[in-house]
């Protein structure tokens, strides 16, 4: 016995299939070079050092309050410093995350952003 299926079903369903892959990607490579042009400020120390850094996770300043600047604790500023540019690369990359995932519906893309 042999079933009837319709030659041309999976053939339509496989080419929307590959439409919507188009547009998320379209979708994603938009929304990436919008983020990227995007500006975040951080602040680190209670305020005392502040980065700018963009979307493309390169830190355009550090401004950092003269209070802080102490030549013989030179360890305090240098943390601060380190904890303002990894909070600032987290908010770059958690932004594009959440950004991506709306676009893709979280279907877990892994290693693409």
């Amino acid at each position: 016995m042999k079933a009837n299926i319709p030659k041309s079903a999976g053939g339509q369903n496989m080419q929307a299939m590959l439409q919507q892959a188009q547009r998320m990607q379209a979708e994603m490579a938009a929304k990436q070079a919008e983020l990227e042009e995007q500006v975040y400020d951080i602040s680190a120390g209670g305020g005392v050092v502040k980065v700018k850094i963009n979307g493309k996770k390169e830190i355009l300043s550090i401004d950092i309050q003269p209070e802080i600047v102490d030549p013989d604790d030179v360890e305090t500023l240098s943390d601060i410093l380190v904890a303002a540019v990894n909070e600032a690369i987290k908010r770059v990359e958690d932004t594009a995350n959440e950004a991506m995932s709306k676009i893709t519906g979280n279907m877990g893309l892994p290693g693409m952003f």
